[in-house]
């Protein structure tokens, strides 16, 4: 039996992995992290340490909450990512949102993965009873001004025990929302190891002979047949290019930034994030509670259930590093365009709630999705695989994008990887 190493187990290795074993192949994850645990901690604890301002840099969260991963740009752009056995998913606010207009125009058509996704994995739009009466309000506010909200399609294991918390970036409590992990849990074929840091791939003859892992200062090497890094857009490069397989300085974040404002009972913390979405050209926007910036922001400082935000996601220009170390990630004059843009439509929803700009505040510039180091082009629309590569590596995850989308990336990500595994097994 051929045996396949999957490196990663987000959206995109779990994903790999799963298909890697449909196929007959026995599987490896390895993933750097360990089994991802909801932050349980009581955050009414943490109040008076935020009020005296002693919450000054966003890396400080890592030692109250270790599956999360901070890395700061020069531009003060802060980057979260998950590292444990689901990967970002657990962190993420679950939009099942397909997007995959970039990589269309390469000739790339995933539709019959989608159709697959859309019966192996649990989305649902029907969360509209959930909705607070503010978040109502807000949608009719977009409506009012042509900017087209829809109901955001959700990734829900049970929407039965969702109880619309707010806080499904730090790990769904209540076991409602649906992880990238339950696409290997119990499935023939597929074996987990965690705490398994993926160093560099063994290059030997021209193929992939398997990957270096890093236990602290010892090494391991473990065999495979096929490699497939899914390690993610920061993850993934580090690893090509330590493997000697150079990667491109063409790094997207996918920034966020947050708009917001007083509003007297908004409860905007616990209600379910981002329940709809309006779709523009290179953003969206949509109602989302900034805990990053409640916490580490000196503007954020009133209470947390007195504060109304929209968010704003777009997509940036292909430009950027990330050594492992240090996140390089200049926004072109472009991108502010952008986003000036986006912060007048913000004003325009506030205006029409009745709330005047000057009474707005911006929470942290933020990195949502990080990608396209190792991007696909046109001449690899059909093989999913760079001539860079030798014949038995592949890579699936947000690496391969051609360019940002703006939008949340999970759904694409795993049609992708579906297609890559399809045919990296082959």
């Amino acid at each position: 039996m051929r045996r396949a190493i999957v490196v990663g187990s987000g959206a995109g290795g779990c994903m790999a992995a799963r298909e890697l074993a449909r196929a007959g192949m026995d599987v490896t994850v390895l993933e750097a992290g360990g089994e991802f645990k909801p932050l349980t901690l009581v955050l009414n604890m943490l109040e008076p340490v935020r009020q005296a301002g002693l919450f000054f840099d966003e890396r400080m969260i890592q030692a109250l909450f270790p599956a999360m991963r901070i890395n700061k740009a020069e531009v003060g752009l802060v980057h979260v990512r998950g590292v444990g056995l689901g990967g970002t998913t657990t962190l993420a606010t679950g939009n099942a949102v397909r997007y995959d207009r970039y990589l269309k125009e390469l000739g790339i058509c995933l539709s019959e993965e989608f159709e697959e996704l859309a019966s192996e994995v649990p989305q649902t739009t029907e969360h509209r009873a959930m909705w607070s009466d503010l978040t109502n309000k807000l949608f009719e506010a977009f409506e009012r001004l042509g900017l087209d909200p829809q109901v955001t399609p959700k990734f829900m294991a049970d929407p039965s025990r969702c109880v619309a918390c707010g806080k499904c970036v730090l790990g769904c409590r209540f076991g409602a929302k649906w992880t990238a992990d339950e696409l290997i849990r119990n499935v023939d074929g597929v074996t987990v190891r965690t705490g398994c840091e993926v160093l560099s791939v063994v290059m030997e003859g021209g193929e992939a002979r398997g990957v270096v892992v890093g236990h602290g200062p010892l090494r391991e090497e473990v065999p495979a047949d096929l490699v497939v890094l899914s390690a993610g857009g920061l993850g993934t490069p580090q690893i090509l290019d330590a493997s000697g397989i150079p990667t491109r300085p063409t790094l997207f974040v996918d920034p966020v930034l947050c708009i917001a404002a007083p509003w007297e009972e908004a409860h905007l913390d616990a209600q379910l994030p981002m329940p709809f979405v309006s779709q523009q050209e290179d953003y969206i926007l949509s109602p989302y509670f900034d805990w990053l910036s409640f916490y580490f922001n000196k503007g954020w400082r009133m209470p947390s259930d007195g504060i109304m935000s929209i968010m704003i996601k777009m997509a940036d220009t292909s430009a950027g590093t990330f050594d492992g170390h240090h996140l390089s990630k200049p926004l072109a004059d472009a991108d502010w365009d952008t986003m000036v843009h986006a912060i007048d439509q913000v004003y325009a929803v506030f205006e029409q709630m009745g709330v005047p700009a000057k009474k707005t505040f911006y929470g942290t510039l933020n990195a949502g999705h990080p990608g396209g180091c190792f991007p696909l082009g046109a001449d690899e629309s059909e093989a999913l695989h760079s001539d860079l590569l030798p014949a038995n590596l592949y890579v699936a995850d947000a690496s391969l994008f051609p360019r940002s989308m703006g939008n949340p990336p999970m759904l694409t990500i795993m049609a992708l990887a579906k297609r890559v595994a399809r045919l990296a097994s082959a």
